[in-house]
């Protein structure tokens, strides 16, 4: 069977699967589409949670990050990874004792104040529509090369799919439907890394079969063998950091305290039925993503020999079926610009920005394009976000895995982006609505609102997902950066200091996402071509300048809060309750809901 029919066996059947976990599990009232009514048991949460995490961007682009720039592409292992012992540790017991449905609902009562409440909800939204753009890019990327449609059109189906389950089920919907999209997601990710391993090194366990010798006779290491090809073609040696220092470590921590501050993460520790759980939960998630995290630079290793022993210095005309079927989704390209029929792949930009193909051929049978190539030799130009899901094809992987993996990635994108839209849903209808402009509104008026938000936020993220500001994980890293900036030091400051007042909160998060906010896009739309080290703040780069703009927000709020009028008796009555453990059950705060 062709890989076009399986890949339409396996994403129909599990988005059927998904719809009918939906329909099964909808919610009934505002508790169920919140927190599924705070009656999840941990296993299944902690299921739920690594689907919510792990995202296209983990799915799909972190491995083409480590297959492209190497021993770099840690950052993303090291923080996001780091974050999530952070949230287990500091964050997510505290918050779910206090069992509020969202973060703006704790900012707002912790800092008694609806402008903090608002200034948090704004950050909610800031944040979660720029996470949320590239879950909808990673849809558009599967279903353009598999389904043959365009990118377009495949955010338009990834829409309509996360519209009916998200708008259905709410939180309980969304909760087991994550659980069943873990399955797949993880599964579609392990077989063909196994199978990788075992044709190039003979190993069976992919992160074993990472530090092997390759099965071709040769006595090379693996890693040995991608830093002699990446000096052939004039590429840094692949085992070698090419970032300072300074950079790694903030991006680094940018990414953890990101991942501690990220509003759909932190809303799943509301649903377990006890403060225990939250804990419980937590340690399952982390066992869950350290099965594909840990197998993902092994998936970047193994995608960067195949790609260069198949391609460079091939000729075109007899390239692998799979390389023509990614140049019709105009993520991979090549120009002959020696003609002599073969492909040249080096160090250096192929073309003046991205490829876009024009309908002619030249003799050789390569396209032609309406921007003319940059003056080196690199001939080929190759999207990031192509490696995991080319990958199996590359290996030459029979074509049932090459379908398992099209499903894994969409169920990658549309777990997390159905986490994100019904944050956003409920930060409109329930902190924005019901806690400030329409109090007095019904349990089920409330309901109704939270299901046409989350109708809006579909429609919003699919134009993002449209018009991406970059690729996908470079597009989620600047969503962690402004959240490790904004809301990581409310929270944690509302936690463990009782001095800590409305007006240092709301100073410390309008100048954390302000400062944040505007350094990624000067760098990244008003100035790119500035975006280098040497114009860089103390050589951070705007994926790790979430650091420095949380720092901003800690020194700020700090310096505020001290010289105006410390909080009243009973929050910091209420801060003393969150922080000391009382065993388990609802605390007194959740009788407020």
């Amino acid at each position: 069977m062709d890989v076009q029919t399986l890949t339409f066996i396996f994403v129909g059947t599990t988005f059927a699967l998904y719809i009918g976990i939906a329909i099964w599990t909808r919610a009934g009232n505002t508790d169920d589409f919140y927190v599924a009514a705070g009656g999840v048991p941990p296993l299944a949460n902690g299921m739920a949670t690594a689907a919510d995490w792990m995202s296209a961007a983990s799915f799909i682009s972190m491995a083409g990050i480590i297959s492209f720039i190497g021993r770099d592409g840690a950052v993303y292992l090291m923080g996001w990874t780091g974050g999530y012992v952070l949230l287990a540790l500091l964050l997510a017991p505290y918050l779910r004792k206090f069992g509020k449905y969202t973060v703006p609902d704790f900012i707002g009562d912790r800092y008694y104040s609806n402008i903090a409440r608002g200034v948090a909800i704004v950050c909610v939204l800031f944040v979660s529509f720029t996470y949320v753009a590239g879950q909808m890019r990673g849809v558009g990327i599967v279903f353009s090369r598999f389904l043959e449609v365009e990118i377009t059109t495949g955010v338009f189906i990834g829409m309509s799919i996360v519209f009916f389950y998200a708008v259905l089920g709410g939180m309980k919907g969304i909760t087991y439907t994550q659980v069943a999209q873990y399955c797949v997601l993880i599964f579609a990710f392990l077989v063909p890394a196994i199978f990788i391993s075992m044709l190039m090194t003979g190993n069976p366990v992919p992160q074993l079969g990472f530090g092997s010798t390759l099965a071709d006779g040769s006595n090379t290491y693996l890693l040995d063998k991608l830093d002699q090809l990446s000096a052939e073609l004039g590429f840094a040696a692949y085992t070698a950091g090419k970032k300072s220092t300074v950079d790694v470590f903030f991006i680094t921590a940018a990414l953890m305290v990101g991942t501690a501050g990220l509003p759909h993460v932190i809303v799943r520790f509301f649903t377990v039925p006890r403060v225990r759980d939250a804990r419980i939960s937590a340690g399952y998630a982390l066992a869950f993503i350290a099965l594909l995290y840990t197998t993902a630079p092994a998936v970047a290793s193994f995608a960067r020999v195949n790609l260069i022993n198949t391609v460079h210095n091939a000729e075109y005309k007899t390239t692998p079926s799979w390389f023509k079927n990614w140049e019709d989704t105009n993520l991979i390209a090549w120009v002959d610009k020696n003609g002599d029929g073969k492909i040249q792949y080096s160090a250096g930009k192929a073309f003046n920005g991205k490829p876009q193909f024009l309908e002619e051929r030249g003799l050789a049978g390569e396209r032609k394009f309406s921007n003319p190539p940059t003056d080196n030799r690199n001939e080929l130009y190759i999207d990031r976000d192509i490696m995991v899901l080319a990958n199996p094809e590359i290996a030459g992987l029979p074509n049932w895995v090459i379908a398992l993996v099209v499903a894994g990635g969409l169920a990658a994108a549309l777990s997390t982006a159905a986490g994100l839209l019904l944050v956003i849903s409920t930060s409109i209808s329930h902190d924005l609505l019901k806690k400030m402009l329409l109090k007095n509104i019904s349990d089920k008026q409330e309901l109704v609102f939270a299901r046409m938000s989350a109708a809006l936020a579909v429609i919003v993220a699919g134009y993002f997902g449209i018009h991406p500001p970059g690729f996908v994980a470079q597009v989620v890293a600047f969503a962690f950066g402004l959240a490790a900036s904004s809301f990581f030091p409310a929270i944690f400051m509302g936690i463990f200091s009782k001095r800590m007042n409305k007006a240092g909160a709301i100073t410390g998060m309008i100048s954390g996402l302000s400062f944040t906010a505007g350094y990624i896009i000067y760098f990244k739309f008003i100035d790119p071509s500035a975006n280098s080290a040497q114009n860089w703040w103390f050589g951070i780069s705007p994926e790790g300048i979430g650091t420095l703009g949380m720092l901003f927000n800690f020194v700020v709020a700090s310096l505020v809060s001290k010289v105006t009028a410390p909080p009243p008796n009973e929050i910091q009555d209420m801060v003393d309750d969150i922080r000391i453990p009382k065993g388990a059950g609802r605390s007194y705060h959740h009788a407020k809901l």
